[in-house]
């Protein structure tokens, strides 16, 4: 029997049949996979949320994502894609701009905040926010360092060493070393051809950070520091997988063998003070003013606590500066017009110096008012570190929301930075917005905020500062790839690691002989 179709056409009553069962069958499965799609984005719920009570109902706006991942899939798509600020933005578009959101990042349950009047609160309450740094930060940086420790523990330690850092007498021990290595260095690059200036200046500046640290050490303690470093850098960000195969578990190799060296670092000064082998004055490194200076009841530094601090400014004084510099260094190339008046300014300086003068000043530093401007606004734009994490001690109530007690707080630097409400028109690279104006707090926070605020700002932006100057009065960059895409993951830079080369235009220039 046939069901009699148009045009005459018909077709057996079994296909019919077939057909509907098909048809049946498509929309059970359309259902079922509904239903555990719905069901898996309910886990995290239930996990995170359904023992909190009352307290549930208050959590801000957000989605705590799939199972053990979160909503780390849409993080790394964001941020491997052109439009990495594309993540914060879709809880925006969805939830509005409330300036706190929940998600589950990292393997915790976390509330991001996203606007200045957020981030203010959690940045300067130290009594509901402690340190919350991931897993393999904490463990690879160190229990003793910055990262880890105690609000009390804290206050101590960044006392003590705030001078041996960022004290002017030391910042002015160091800026004639960095100044030298800085004029060689750039002698060195210009006859090189071509180079990747990223690569190049992050070696630069891992040489000025050891030098600070250990300057008396020989060469092969500090290649050893750097390929230890490098692999324990990148397995800071990581997930804490500690297996065989993992970039966690090397980096903790690499941390093991990176305490060894300066723990018999450590034991060769300590062991020279036990034999009243006096350090000259002049030749104190950050690492003898660490093992010397001690508090108003005696209590000095521990080895940990000494090699913990010089594993964080390894990091933070390293990777930072090298970033900052390429990125300030290129964007000074695409903007002819403001190279031209940092140029100018430093020009002045040298026109201003005394004859029988050497070399920059920490007051001539100072003085570089428009180059810290255009510094300043690269951190902006750049961007250089996405967000700083923290973890609330007790239940929090921000802007009528709360964070529940133990939830990780993750502060997002980007959109703060990239904020039309908070500085207009934010892709355009201004210096000149910095004008006469004081950012409200939360507003400019690329080095964090609060008491744990980077100790390492003033040497890191001196050290910017020296390069600049010397670069602006005489050299050049020539990109090789000037429109090379940039990846954000762990820090923005472009793909071919600035490709390059550099230009003295104060040398004479050289003539080949022609066949």
């Amino acid at each position: 029997m046939a069901l009699q179709l148009n045009k005459g056409i018909s077709l057996p009553k079994f296909c019919i049949m077939d057909f509907g069962s098909l048809l049946l069958s498509f929309s059970v499965s359309v259902a079922c996979f509904g239903a555990l799609f719905a069901l898996l984005k309910r886990v995290n719920v239930w996990l995170y949320e359904s023992g909190l009570g009352e307290k549930r109902y208050s959590l801000p706006p957000g989605d705590l994502g799939w199972p053990l991942v979160g909503n780390m899939w849409d993080f790394l798509r964001a941020f491997k894609s052109d439009h990495p600020d594309s993540f914060i933005s879709s809880f925006v578009n969805r939830f509005n701009r409330t300036g706190i959101y929940k998600a589950f990042m990292f393997g915790s349950p976390s509330i991001m905040v996203t606007i200045p009047e957020t981030c203010k609160q959690v940045l300067m309450d130290d009594e509901h926010f402690i340190p919350g740094w991931p897993k393999a930060t904490q463990d690879l940086i160190g229990r003793k360092s910055f990262t880890s420790i105690s609000q009390e523990e804290h206050k101590w330690l960044r006392r003590l060493t705030s001078a041996p850092i960022n004290g002017h007498e030391a910042l002015s021990t160091y800026l004639e070393f960095i100044q030298d290595v800085v004029v060689s260095t750039l002698e060195e690059w210009a006859g090189m051809g071509e180079i990747e200036f990223l690569t190049e200046l992050r070696k630069l500046t891992f040489r000025i950070i050891t030098y600070i640290f250990l300057s008396s050490e020989v060469d092969h303690v500090m290649e050893a520091l750097e390929r230890e470093y490098t692999a324990l850098n990148h397995g800071i960000r990581a997930m804490a997988i500690n297996l065989p195969g993992f970039a966690f578990h090397r980096a903790l190799k690499a941390r093991k063998k990176l305490v060894a060296i300066l723990q018999s670092v450590v034991n060769e000064r300590r062991e020279k003070r036990a034999r009243n082998v006096l350090v000259p004055l002049a030749k104190k490194d950050m690492m003898d003013a660490l093992i010397d200076v001690e508090d108003e009841n005696g209590r000095r530094l521990t080895d940990e606590e000494i090699i913990d601090v010089l594993i964080m400014y390894l990091n933070a004084g390293h990777e930072s500066s090298g970033h900052i510099i390429m990125w300030t260094t290129v964007i000074l190339h695409e903007h002819p017009e403001i190279f031209e008046k940092a140029k100018a300014e430093q020009e002045e300086i040298m026109r201003r110096r005394p004859a029988t003068q050497k070399g920059l000043t920490l007051k001539e530093v100072k003085e570089m008012d428009y180059l810290s401007k255009v510094i300043d606004e690269t951190l902006r734009v750049v961007n250089f570190s996405s967000m700083v994490f923290r973890e609330a001690t007790s239940d929090v109530n921000v802007s009528g929301y709360t964070i529940p007690k133990g939830w990780k707080v993750i502060v997002w630097l980007r959109p703060v930075h990239s904020d039309a409400e908070v500085h207009p028109n934010p892709k355009e690279f201004k210096p000149s917005r910095w004008d006469e104006y004081m950012p409200k707090a939360g507003s400019f926070i690329p080095f964090g905020g609060g008491s744990r605020l980077c100790p390492g700002n003033d040497l890191a932006k001196m050290e910017i500062s020296i390069f600049l100057h010397y670069f602006l009065l005489s050299y050049q960059l020539k990109r090789s790839n000037p429109k090379c895409p940039t990846r954000y993951l762990p820090h923005p830079r472009p793909t071919d690691n600035c490709l390059a080369r550099i230009i003295n235009l104060s040398a004479p220039p050289v003539y080949k002989k022609r066949c």
